[in-house]
This record gives C-alpha cells, structure tokens and sequence, in this order.
C-alpha cells in the first residue's frame, strides 16, 4: 500500500476441490468457471487489488495449468510501479516433495517472502465468492497489535463441521479457542445457534508467521495446514484476534447483498451461489462499479436473442446465441441454445450447445457439452443418477465435452 505499511498477498490456489467433481476433473478449483465470465480467484484476486495489495503471489499446485494462464494473461499489473499477481508452481524448495498442506505451501514459498521483506502478509483463500475490503481488516489488526487476525462471520451452529471454528474471548476481539471443523461447537455468546466460522482470510505480522511455519516444520504431529496448525498454535500463544466481516463495507453496497460469502466447495453451493446471482434484486450483485471483479473474457460479440428466443432471470455473457427458451439460469460465453430447446435453472459453462428441441433443468454443464436434439438432462431423475453426477441436493452435473446420452 503506497503511503502505508506494505503487504504482500499469498493467494492459496493448490487444493483439489475434489468435492466439486467432475469441474475439477481438469482444473484446479480456483480455475472452474463462476458466474458466467469469471474464474473463482477473480473474486479474491480483486478484492486485494482493490483494496491496494499490489503484489500478490498465487500459490498452485493441482491440475494447475488453466490457473497458471489464467492469473498469468489476466492479471497484468504495473510492473513500472512493481507491481505484480503472478502464479507460484510448487517448486520442490525443501526437498523432492510437493506441498503437505496450506501451511507446508507457504513454508516452502518463504523465498516470496524474504524477497519483498513487507510488514504484513494477507494469506488470502482462493474458492469463495464475496466482496470485502482487507484494509479494514488491516486497520484492526495495526490497531490491537496482533500476531494473526483471522476473518470469521457467522454461520448456523449445524453448518458447523464444515469450517473452522473461532470462539472469541469476552472482548470480542481475542481468540479463545480455534476448532477446526468441530462437530459440536460451543454457540456465541447471546446467541448459541450461531458460530463464527473463518472465511480463510488471514492477516499476520510477519516475524509471527515466519516463526509459526519454522515451529510447525518441527512439529511431527501436525498435519501442517493454517487453519488445522498454525491457528490453534498461536490461539494458544495469544496473539490470534478475529474479525467481524460483518464490520466490513466495500463501496457500492447495498443492504441486500452486504456480507455476503459463500463457500462454493461443493456442487450444491456452487449451483445456489449462481442462483443468488440472477433474480432481479440478487442477494449477490455482479453489478458494483465502485468495487468491480475483474476478469477478461476474449473478444467476442455481443449475446443474441434470435427470432423466437426467450430469456428471464439469467445472466448471458457474450458470444451467446439464443434461439429457445432460457429461465434462472447462468450462461457463460459462446452458449448456443437452439431452436425450441429449454434450458431452466442451470449453469452452462464455455461453448455448451444445447441442441434444437432439448431440455436442461436443474445442471451445471462444464464447457464443450454438446446436448443433442431432442436430449433431455433433467427430466429423468433415475436415468440421470445412471449417466451423470448428481449432488445430494439433486444438482445434476456433466464434466468437459462429457458425452450426453
């Protein structure tokens, strides 16, 4: 941050998202394809830049290649004013062996960090759609002194065993005790049905995070990840403080969709984060000029509502042709949905077709699906459960080019 104390940002971009099968069969989980133009790291990736994190280290691992290109042909920074978002490959630094857990990863990627020599560092997730402004994260963890500040919102008790668990001290600040992924957690104070749950956002001083990785190296018990490892450990030392990201407003926000975040690591949230994008007044507005995410999307024309086309509540990004009928769905660029086809509440990725008189109800087609005439995906509840992927929730999901019988 120019003027201010300097930050650099480590993105983590190597799990497998394996929960989001088959979008990750090809991909790493930062890389699939969100709300029609966009990759899931667009979204943290603008919310550094945004908020003046200038140089940013991407750190990726598995099936890493589109990420790579992507991070590498999108995010061009000034390198006039050094600054830079650029991709990180697991490099082998400590050894022959690849990275043992988020922790491990910045371990082996402290050359970044010996190289900039900055006063903080912001140890940012990279699979989660929301909008929020770290220098006020920043200013709370100057502020108190802390050693790590991690950012927790609130969440249903029961949503518990999904997250890392932060139960504050009476000051609200202070982390008393961090669980990860409890089964039953203690509830807040005032209001037991609730816990704050960590959003994988930390900022750390520096000397505490370089310690804390060296302490964890040596430790052969720990299983050498930030939330699992070094949370509880300097919880323990107390030096860990939360922040509210119900505290944090980013310009252009509306009541509506202030404090959104989801963590779309399976197929259901991922579908119903894309459903949250496309009613009229949606819980999560792509639409925010002041606190813009940024992507690049190609050269294409502009989407086509042909001759006897219908759309309603969708997104439809450029290079779209519509020719039948699409509802409450999410359509990425070069969709073709031909004549007398129907395509209701699903998400379509690059160049789907969807051919003359087919049905799409209720999937996520990864891109190059071609949907023959007269298919139908979703209207056979068994016989898609025979061919397909299909979520708990009923989701029906098909991977890249995967045949539509």
């Amino acid at each position: 941050m120019r003027g201010g104390p300097s930050v650099l940002g480590i993105v983590l971009a190597g799990g497998a998202g394996k929960r989001l099968m088959p979008l990750t069969a090809d991909r790493a989980k930062p890389a699939v394809t969100f709300g029609g133009t966009y990759r899931l790291v667009d979204f943290v990736l603008s919310n550094l830049v945004n908020g003046g994190i200038l140089r940013v280290c991407v750190l990726t691992q598995y099936k890493s290649h589109s990420l790579d290109r992507h991070v590498s042909t999108t995010w061009r920074m000034s390198s006039l004013l050094g600054n830079y978002v650029t991709p990180v490959p697991a490099q082998q630094r400590l050894g022959p062996r690849w990275f043992l857990g988020s922790a491990d990863a910045i371990l082996q990627s402290l050359n970044l960090v010996h190289d900039e020599q900055p006063d903080y560092i912001a140890v940012f997730g990279a699979d989660h759609v929301y909008r929020m402004d770290p220098r006020q994260m920043l200013a709370q963890h100057v502020e108190h002194g802390a050693g790590v500040t991690v950012a927790g919102i609130k969440v249903p008790k029961s949503e518990a065993a999904g997250f890392g668990v932060i139960t504050p001290a009476a000051d609200g600040i202070q982390v008393e005790r961090f669980l990860e992924k409890p089964t039953d957690p203690p509830g807040l104070p005032g209001d037991p049905q609730h816990v704050f749950a960590s959003m994988g956002n930390y900022l750390f001083s520096t000397k505490t995070l370089i310690d804390a990785l060296h302490e964890d190296a040596e430790d052969p018990q720990s299983v050498h990840d930030m939330g699992g490892s070094i949370l509880p450990r300097l919880t323990a030392q107390g030096v860990a403080q939360v922040y509210d990201f119900d505290a944090n407003h980013v310009p252009g926000e509306t009541a509506r969709d202030h404090g959104y975040w989801r963590d779309v690591g399976t197929l259901d949230a991922y579908y119903d984060a894309h459903m949250d994008l496309i009613s009229d007044q949606p819980a999560f507005s792509l639409f925010n000029r002041s606190w813009p995410i940024y992507t690049h999307s190609g050269q294409l024309p502009p989407a086509k509502i042909a001759a006897g086309g219908i759309v309603g509540e969708s997104v439809i990004s450029p290079g779209c042709v519509i020719r039948g009928q699409v509802t409450r769905s999410v359509l990425s660029p070069g969709v073709i949905v031909d004549a007398g086809a129907v395509v209701q509440g699903s998400v379509l990725h690059d160049n789907v077709r969807v051919g003359r008189g087919a049905i799409v109800r209720g999937a996520v087609l990864d891109k190059n699906v071609d949907v023959p005439p007269g298919a139908t995906i979703g209207v056979n509840p068994d016989r898609d459960r025979e061919l397909y992927t299909v979520s708990a929730a009923g989701v029906i999901a098909l991977g890249k080019a995967q045949l539509v019988l």
